[in-house]
């Protein structure tokens, strides 16, 4: 049984990613091939898939979701959306030196007030006067991860975002998918890959550290996901014909996952709150592309689980060795399980 101490590493500050490389798929590649480490161009993943095979992307869009804010008290707040509830309500962390109660006003980016509503748990509802979307879009900011020390500009705007996101609710990027420009999807189609799409809104809670030496008694963060008939009847049709169903990030892999809990995948939309660590027995997916986490992160546990615990800690050691850039503007692996139903 491994704790959270088995998931910590040393991490040297300078492998951490601030900005994105000129082009998309310029990135490195690490290959875990069973007990081998071969280093690759991003690129390479058009020599390492064949036709037939599926890759699952997860076309969330990242909302402008960070706000500044003033109470009508005077005091300051910092509102990061979680989720859009509907058109004019959302759940929110609001973080002020005192905690808003229900019918404080907050004007926001001094552009609009909301009113805030009953809290949840953690977060608190907050009501808008006008359409959430639009005002996000108009007034928020891109929520950047907190290890990216640099403020927001033009060219995050763009390439903190997939070029197949379609549908708004994020607040932070599958970033996997990051690494895909059109031209190299284009190549893909053009070789057979078959592609298909979910959506797993990834909320702030995917940053939260794991503070539980015993994993079962840490509580999973949960995500709104949606997996579409048509992409459930992918993959039953790629897994029967013997080809793999290729997660582009651990997103797709925990909707896909989420999804297949029964034993068989079904389509449908949901919350899951899906905590993946060594033992677990994958169900839909047989190969990840993925970047690379962070110290005790259950995303860390996840890629353990899927590659073999001993695998990760190797790859990882290899990474930084060979000066690979981590986190969400960072390189990538390509990963193949070998403990699938």
């Amino acid at each position: 049984m491994y704790s959270l101490s088995d998931f910590d590493f040393n991490l040297p500050p300078e492998r951490i990613a601030q900005f994105p490389l000129p082009d998309r798929s310029a990135s490195r590649l690490l290959h875990v091939d069973e007990s081998r480490l071969v280093d690759r161009k991003f690129t390479d993943i058009l020599d390492l898939l064949v036709g037939g095979d599926l890759l699952v992307m997860n076309d969330t869009r990242v909302l402008k979701a960070r706000f500044f804010g003033i109470k009508d008290s005077g005091g300051k707040v910092e509102v990061l959306v979680e989720r859009v509830l509907d058109t004019r309500t959302v759940l929110a962390q609001v973080r002020a030196s005192k905690s808003p109660g229900p019918g404080v006003k907050i004007r926001l980016a001094d552009a609009f007030d909301v009113t805030v509503g009953e809290r949840a748990g953690e977060f608190f509802t907050l009501k808008f006067d006008a359409d959430v979307f639009d005002l996000i879009e108009q007034y928020g900011r891109l929520p950047l991860p907190p290890y990216i020390e640099h403020a927001p500009g033009e060219v995050d705007e763009t390439r903190y975002q997939t070029v197949f996101n379609k549908v708004p609710g994020a607040v932070a990027a599958p970033t996997a998918g990051l690494h895909f420009d059109e031209a190299l999807l284009q190549k893909l189609k053009d070789k057979g890959v078959q592609f298909a799409y979910v959506t797993l809104h990834v909320g702030a809670g995917t940053f939260q550290p794991v503070r539980t030496e015993n994993l079962a008694e840490h509580k999973m963060h949960t995500e709104w996901y949606t997996m579409p008939q048509a992409t459930a009847d992918a993959v039953k049709a790629t897994r029967a014909a013997g080809r793999d169903v290729i997660a582009v990030g651990t997103t797709s892999l925990r909707a896909l996952e989420s999804a297949s809990q029964s034993g068989t995948i079904e389509a449908g939309s949901g919350d899951t709150n899906l905590f993946i660590t060594p033992g677990y027995c994958f169900k839909a997916v047989t190969r990840l592309i993925t970047n690379f986490h962070l110290p005790k992160s259950t995303l860390l546990m996840l890629v353990s689980a899927f590659a073999g615990y001993d695998e990760i800690r190797a790859a990882y050691a290899h990474a930084i060795a060979h000066e690979y850039r981590f986190f969400s503007y960072g390189d990538a692996m390509l990963l193949t399980t070998p403990n699938r139903a």
